[in-house]
């Protein structure tokens, strides 16, 4: 009979781990898919934005969909009082209004965004929004937004 038990305990504590092992993976995976995609950017100490393999970078987005920026931000020129180095801010380019939640300020280092791209298919504008250099004017970047 105690050996019974006994098998009964370890195999209600074995289904226990169980559980809680697909619980946290659930909650993982929950997770992964709310953060979305990363999209890494870099903010360039020479005023300009840039992603991997572009030239002229563009960022293609679907309505909607949940990202995850990773932007690295490296010192240009001028600095703002709170350290900010570069902005980033999503503009729509038909009428150059702001995009809400899409405005941020960039300190030196790496720093993650989770955002959603807009519902409204079309083109966008990324600026930037501290005056970083001379250049400043042409650090921008196109996002495009999808059906």
């Amino acid at each position: 009979m105690r050996k019974c038990s006994l098998l009964l305990k370890r195999m209600f504590v074995w289904q226990l781990r169980m559980a809680l092992l697909a619980l946290c993976f659930s909650t993982w995976t929950q997770n992964a898919q709310a953060q979305g995609r990363f999209i890494e950017i870099l903010a360039d100490h020479d005023s300009r934005f840039r992603t991997e393999g572009q030239k002229h970078p563009v960022i293609k987005l679907k309505a909607g969909e949940k990202i995850t920026l990773r932007i690295t931000a490296k010192k240009a020129k001028n600095v703002n009082r709170d350290g900010a180095i570069h902005g980033f801010t999503l503009l729509h380019a038909k009428d150059r209004s702001p995009v809400p939640e899409w405005d941020f300020e960039l300190k030196p280092g790496v720093q993650e965004f989770n955002v959603t791209a807009p519902s409204e298919p079309g083109e966008y504008i990324a600026v930037c929004t501290v005056v970083c250099s001379e250049e400043h004017e042409g650090m921008n970047m196109k996002v495009v937004v999808l059906p």
